[in-house]
């Protein structure tokens, strides 16, 4: 495949990430997401600030921007390897938005998506331990990270010895790196659960 083509479909993947999805649909409740709570555009503070029905909406949303990247990357018949680049440029142009002067969310949401539609099998049950969590710990955090950590223990369990296995390596780092403070305040007891609401950032 040209170069230039291998370029265009990563830029590509990555305008698909940084669209801020978080912060259209906040607005339309008259809210400034990157001014509440966390300040992240992700689902987890939309759920805080806003409630259940917009953060399932953004949820899905940025699940779609990954799983898209990688179809377009697909239909341009971009080889498996260069597609381990395409999701962690949707990943990344979430996290670091250009439209938001490179701020954003924490990718979780758009990593689900890309492995989703690179492996459904890995996707769902990454997706179902990542619930699990959840509803055990009520820490979205806790969720996200051992999410992520489960998707390269399954992809090995599963036998995906190849591009996918470096895909789910790559966006669990990324995961835990956007999730250090959490799990820091996890440590020390000052992490926020699911239901907690958002309140304005000074």
């Amino acid at each position: 495949m040209p170069v230039v083509s291998v370029v265009f479909t990563i830029l590509s993947a990555y305008l698909f990430g940084a669209v801020p999805v978080g912060v259209l649909v906040a607005r339309t409740y008259g809210i400034d997401i990157q001014k509440v709570g966390s300040g992240n555009t992700g689902a987890t503070n939309i759920l805080r600030s806003a409630g259940w029905g917009p953060a399932l909406v953004v949820f899905t949303f940025d699940a779609f921007k990954g799983g898209l990247a990688v179809l377009v990357a697909q239909a341009f018949e971009v080889p498996n390897w260069e597609i381990v680049l395409v999701a962690l440029a949707a990943v990344l142009g979430h996290n670091y938005s250009v439209f938001l002067g490179f701020r954003g969310g924490k990718g979780v949401a758009t990593s689900l998506g890309t492995i989703f539609v690179i492996d459904p099998g890995l996707g769902a049950a990454v997706f179902a331990i990542g619930v699990l969590t959840v509803l055990v710990t009520r820490f979205v955090s806790a969720g996200s990270v051992v999410g992520g950590a489960s998707s390269v223990i399954l992809a090995v369990a599963m036998n995906r010895f190849d591009y996918r296995l470096v895909i789910s390596a790559g966006l669990a780092l990324l995961i835990a790196a956007k999730h250090r403070e959490n799990l820091a305040r996890m440590y020390d007891g000052g992490e926020r659960r699911v239901d907690q609401r958002a309140s304005r950032r000074r």
